[in-house]
């Protein structure tokens, strides 16, 4: 199968400092993780906040270096590219961030805000640039004549929609979305949601969709990675996960979800005991084995790999066999 993004390996530190004395540390944010996105498919990347998600997305458009592993995009390795060699790769691959109060610089107009990618790589001249710009405006659910506007103008969802506009502008062929709907109401969430979908579905774009909200995840992924103190425990299909999930973690995610029916009885759910560790002294062995119902000695001194499970998943679990 030919891939538009392979991630091998992929790990990153960070030295910090703790405690009133200044005492030097080093967390590892993300713990060699692999995965591979196919043209035109949503890979869903999910976990509890601090697990290393957002890392991950941006060692993937290279806005941080990673320690070791590869970043390969259509076929060539970016993770070791010089500035030089990376420069017109970035036409081909795009990140939508979390915050759209915070990633639209509030000087700008709306249209030169989407127009500056076209003028950083020497696409058409002003009058097709502006062209461009007010079809991406309508495509985004922006009327052309907001191009004058600041951010400070629009909605929240309109500036998300913003965002999105300015990474279509280049026609990518990858997405790297970092909790995109995560700070905008919930009605406006389903509209943003739909508009990636449909603009996904009519350019054949791959999305490395991260997020923390499991619903919003199956609308909108095909398949799912399951993240914890920065190692992938689980990846399957969205149906396979979602239905039957395999790892006590990913299950526990899914028993966490609320269901919307008031008038519902719920069955007793089983829940996670105790805290997520400090990724400054991660546990031995199996990183979830302190809050996992099935740990076994094993599992305190033998980290496991992920391997194939009769369901179809890919699961990091001793004992899920």
């Amino acid at each position: 199968m030919t891939f538009v993004l392979e991630a091998k390996g992929l790990s990153k530190r960070f030295a910090v400092t703790t405690g009133m004395g200044g005492h030097k540390a080093t967390v590892t944010a993300v713990d060699d993780v692999s995965f591979a996105i196919a043209p035109g498919e949503t890979l869903g990347l999910v976990g509890e906040s601090g697990c290393g998600k957002s890392t991950v997305g941006k060692m993937i458009v290279r806005l941080l270096e990673p320690d070791t592993g590869e970043v390969r995009f259509e076929g060539r390795d970016i993770a070791h590219a010089t500035h030089g060699e990376l420069r017109p790769l970035r036409r081909r691959f795009q990140m939508v961030f979390q915050d759209p109060y915070g990633s639209l610089d509030p000087r700008q107009r709306a249209g030169d805000i989407v127009t500056e990618p076209l003028v950083v790589h020497g696409i058409g001249d002003a009058a097709e640039r502006r062209r461009r710009v007010a079809e991406l405006f309508e495509r985004v659910g922006l009327r052309p004549d907001q191009m004058a506007n600041v951010p400070s103008q629009f909605s929240g969802g309109q500036r998300q929609r913003l965002a999105i506009a300015r990474a279509l502008a280049l026609d990518p062929a990858l997405i790297v979305a970092d909790e995109p709907v995560s700070a905008l109401d919930v009605s406006i969430q389903a509209q943003v949601i739909n508009l990636m979908a449909e603009i996904k579905a009519e350019r054949g774009l791959a999305y490395l969709f991260i997020a923390h909200d499991l619903g919003v995840v199956q609308h909108i992924s095909d398949r799912v990675a399951v993240m914890y103190l920065g190692r992938l425990v689980e990846i399957a299909d969205k149906e396979t996960l979602f239905s039957g999930p395999v790892h006590p973690y990913t299950r526990a995610l899914l028993e966490a979800v609320p269901v919307p029916d008031p008038a519902r009885r719920l069955a007793p759910r089983d829940t996670l005991k105790g805290e997520v560790p400090t990724p400054l002294a991660p546990p031995s062995g199996c990183a979830f084995h302190p809050r996992c119902p099935l740990a076994s000695e094993r599992c305190t001194r033998e980290r496991p790999l992920l391997r194939r499970h009769p369901s179809g998943a890919e699961v990091a679990c001793h004992n899920a066999f």
